[in-house]
């Protein structure tokens, strides 16, 4: 029997393809708040939501509506995508796509790529899935093994297919793609295999390639203009000049000197600009590439259509601790220190929460997120440059007495970060920040390593463990000031809370934790409303919609991720999953895998 699929009015008045109509589908569709057309909701990061059935008051009584098993057991990531009557939901590696009616829950079509399993040990910290993209009647898929899939949303049929890298170097994907305007954006992983990081701009209906840059290398791979590429220097805006990135390497490191983008991507149409940020320079051991390592740990904001980058902004020049920067960039128009700003908010895995100004690239505001940050004093506000405690430096060219082989302990955050990919919310209602954080330190003892291409490229043994002398666990859930450049308020976890955040216009924040529970709380003050203990850990992102009359709100859980490396690789030694196996043995007592969408209502 053929599926019956209910387009919404919305989209089927603009169903003919085209440059102008992808970016009007889409703008006009994330503004119904009955449907979740992109991964965080709008094309601004925001994961809001302006539905308002379920609401501080009667939260409490929520209750389990419907489940799916996806079958799967690693970390599940992300959330689905809902469009008029029909729910798509991704998995981790094979990466399965369901498409799930929402009247009864019937599976409409599957969709199971066929992918050579070598690229299982290419990935670092589990075979994740960020989620789908959706428009012009397909849905977007991008496969660890670095194919990029076009589907039909009605039949789940291959469109096209792209191939953006290659898995016998170490390249693979973990990342949601995006959609902007009429392309296709997807990034890279493999940072921890010395990938030289990228984006990437494919054709939304032909699955070509328009546009590539880099993150490392000369001026015309990374799509900079010299004169007109602009960064924060000495308190002002100025060009990088020429070959910005290779003076600050030595020789050819930059080609395996990561800058990877595995992250969320945000999208101003007014400006016509997308922002994301790059990751970590490899290899982890610092020693062995002098320099500041441009751009990676680097904010972009590049042209949508051409890919020239318009400013830049390095966060963590010659990282040591693995702070990637490639955390979601939260577009939000704020006043900042008494000025309406178009900001662009980010916060970063060294511990440090930005607000810059999106259209020019100032460096507004930069203060630590965790009180528990102890790798820098603060940010130099002239030259935008954290001033490093050469107590917790592991690098030889910061610290001459350090250096491979000597194990620096004490460092705060971690290496995972502050907070990790898990991305944070936005509240218009108050202009207030919603952020999943870790509260984790660490022991870190850089090594010599040689690159050899598609072999692990890591070069330190690290031991993590909850910040000392703190509450004891190992998170928070926070409410975030970008403009003061302070917590508003901070709910501890026992675990990191390792969740996407989702905010509602009923006064409600949802966010899930390690051991299982979605919880609600107040937007005003985190007080807790409401929760329930799901199959498996979380580490998915919370999403909610409305079906004929009646909110819902959907999470996935599946422990795994790099936080449940250890139950999902089913790795044992403390010092295994780059560190997090030992930090987080004590979440075996509290949950085990399987992935499965819990979705809630209102009774």
């Amino acid at each position: 029997m053929r599926a019956k699929f209910k387009w919404p009015l919305a989209l089927m008045a603009l169903a003919a393809p085209g440059l102008a109509v992808a970016n009007a589908e889409l703008a006009k569709l994330q503004k119904d708040p009955k449907q979740w057309v992109m991964p965080a909701g709008n094309f601004y990061n925001w994961r809001y939501s302006e539905l308002k059935q379920i609401n501080k008051d009667n939260v409490k009584n929520l209750r389990v509506a419907w489940t799916f098993s996806t079958g799967v057991l690693r970390g599940h990531e992300g959330g689905p995508l809902v469009i008029g009557d029909t729910l798509y939901l991704h998995t981790p590696f094979p990466n399965k796509v369901f498409a799930i009616s929402l009247d009864d829950y019937s599976i409409k079509w599957k969709y199971e790529p066929k992918q050579d399993p070598s690229v299982i040990p290419v990935m670092c910290c589990d075979t994740v899935n960020r989620g789908l993209a959706y428009a012009e009647g397909k849905i977007f898929l991008q496969q660890a093994d670095t194919t990029l899939v076009a589907l039909d949303a009605k039949t789940g049929k291959v469109i096209w297919k792209a191939v953006n890298g290659n898995p016998k170097i170490g390249e693979t994907n973990t990342n949601a793609p995006h959609v902007f305007k009429d392309k296709v954006f997807t990034g890279i992983s493999g940072g921890e295999f010395g990938v030289r990081g990228f984006m990437a701009a494919y054709d939304i209906n032909t699955g070509k390639l328009v546009w590539k840059c880099y993150s490392t290398g000369p001026d015309d791979e990374m799509c900079f203009d010299p004169d007109k590429t602009m960064t924060w220097t000495n308190g002002k805006m100025a060009p990088v000049g020429k070959d910005s990135s290779l003076k600050t390497w030595q020789g050819d490191q930059w080609k395996i000197g990561g800058g990877t983008t595995w992250g969320w991507y945000s999208y101003d149409p007014e400006l016509n600009l997308m922002y994301y940020g790059s990751g970590n320079p490899s290899t982890w051991n610092p020693s062995q590439r002098p320099g500041d390592n441009k751009w990676s740990m680097t904010i972009f904001a590049r042209d949508v259509d051409t890919g020239k980058a318009k400013w830049v902004y390095q966060m963590t020049p010659h990282d040591e601790w693995d702070y990637d920067g490639v955390n979601e960039m939260i577009l939000a128009d704020i006043t900042v220190k008494g000025k309406k700003r178009k900001a662009l908010v980010h916060f970063d895995r060294n511990g440090f929460a930005y607000t810059l100004d999106r259209v020019t690239g100032e460096l507004l505001v930069a203060e630590k997120y965790d009180p528990k940050v102890n790798w820098a004093t603060h940010v130099d506000m002239k030259t935008g440059r954290p001033q490093v405690v050469a107590k917790y430096a592991t690098s030889k060219h910061t610290s001459p007495d350090r250096g491979p082989d000597i194990n620096v302990k004490g460092i705060c955050p971690a290496a995972l970060g502050s907070k990790d990919q898990q991305p944070a919310a936005f509240n218009p209602k108050n202009g207030l920040f919603y952020v999943p954080t870790n509260h984790v330190c660490m022991d870190y003892e850089p090594f010599k390593v040689e690159y050899v291409a598609g072999q692990p490229y890591v070069g330190a043994t690290l031991s993590m463990y909850p910040a000392p002398d703190s509450h004891g666990g190992m998170g928070n859930f926070i409410i975030w000031d970008a403009d003061k450049g302070k917590i508003v308020a901070s709910k501890p976890e026992k675990f990191s809370v390792w969740s996407g955040a989702l905010v509602t216009a009923g006064d409600v924040a949802f966010y899930g934790t390690l051991d299982g529970y979605i919880k609600a709380v107040d937007t005003k003050d985190l007080k807790e409303l409401w929760k329930f203990k799901t199959p498996s850990g979380i580490i998915g992102n919370i999403t909610t919609w409305e079906y004929k009359g009646k909110q819902y709100i959907g999470v996935l859980s599946g422990i795994g991720g790099w936080a449940g490396i250890g139950l999902a690789a089913g790795l044992e030694k403390d010092t295994d999953g780059l560190g997090a196996v030992g930090g987080y043995k004590e979440l075996a007592r509290y949950t085990d895998l399987g992935g499965v969408l819990t979705v809630f209502s209102l009774p």
